[in-house]
């Protein structure tokens, strides 16, 4: 274990630095030296084994709204690039939406409910296919990969786009429903929520979003070289989680007037959690079952163990 006490001390620097700016004078984060040392420290060991230099390593990194995705990826990536010196890239599926103009075409086509971003079939696949396909070519040339403004609801000018000169090591490809697998027909059927009831009364919507995940996503998530499940207990503590994401976008741009980020009201989010409440759910059952490690989050939001399947 001299190797990781090594480790850490050489990424505790950086990785403290990263977890204080994600950090507001109310919301401290707790034990992160053990996150880091027993727990994402071996993660990233595992990782960093797997790794091939002739071609990306992808790891898929799934969890639902506010299990804190963007910080265990953020933590992964400078531990990787510090102590293992892998050049890693980091992308979330949400920089892959389609644009406001094409939801709306989606919205007045299949279903008004694709209008709202989040679902599979919302975001533009083709381009994310594109993105792993030229990642791993054997005469590697500078990439550009889309970027998406939550604060505007549409994708990034190309002018903003994420720019990769030199061929990846480790691509980590972080999202919600990353991962995720279709369900069968007969509990399509049943509602889950309210906005399902009012919204979805035949099933249009469920079916359409169904079949995006058994076969665009399928496609997608199967070239996949792992995956990691971030674990929460329930849905309802997803939303409490979430809640607490939006109060902390709020502190941090409250003082800040050319701040365009639209907060959310309560009734906003849960609402807006109700579109991913089906599938979040599902992975909540079966993700575990499939994923290469799956981290288990108690209910302050840490992780309280990590579970590793053979893969």
């Amino acid at each position: 274990m001299q190797s990781h006490h090594e480790c850490y001390s050489k990424v505790k620097k950086d990785c403290f630095n990263f977890i204080k700016s994600q950090e507001t004078s109310k919301d401290k984060f707790k034990t992160k030296d053990k996150m880091i040392k027993s727990y994402l420290i071996p993660v990233c060991f595992w990782i960093s084994q797997k790794a091939n230099s002739k071609k990306p390593y992808f790891v898929g990194l799934a969890g639902g709204q506010g299990s804190g995705k963007t910080t265990i990826s953020s933590l992964i990536k400078i531990i990787l690039e510090k102590y293992f010196r892998l050049n890693v890239f980091k992308v979330s599926i949400d920089d892959f939406y389609k644009t406001r103009k094409q939801r709306f075409s989606l919205s007045e086509k299949i279903h008004p409910l694709l209008m709202t971003r989040g679902v599979p079939g919302t975001h533009d696949i083709d381009i994310m296919l594109d993105f792993f396909k030229k990642s791993k070519v054997k005469n590697f040339k500078s990439l550009k990969v889309p970027k998406f403004d939550k604060s505007i609801d549409d994708r990034c000018h190309s002018n903003s786009w994420y720019s990769i000169k030199k061929k990846p090591d480790i691509i980590i490809f972080e999202g919600w429903c990353v991962g995720a697998k279709s369900e069968n027909n007969q509990t399509l059927k049943r509602t889950i929520n309210s906005l399902e009831k009012a919204k979805d009364a035949k099933l249009i919507w469920r079916k359409y979003v169904n079949q995006q995940l058994n076969s665009k996503y399928k496609k997608l998530y199967n070239q996949l070289d792992s995956l990691l499940y971030l674990k929460a207990k329930n849905f309802s503590l997803l939303q409490e989680w979430r809640l607490k994401q939006e109060r902390k976008l709020w502190l941090k741009n409250k003082n800040k007037k050319s701040s365009k980020h639209k907060i959310m009201s309560k009734g906003d989010v849960i609402n807006f959690m109700q579109t991913y409440q089906r599938i979040t759910q599902n992975m909540f059952k079966f993700a575990p079952k499939y994923a290469s490690i799956v981290l288990n989050l108690n209910n302050y939001h840490q992780i309280k163990s990590v579970i590793y399947n053979s893969k």
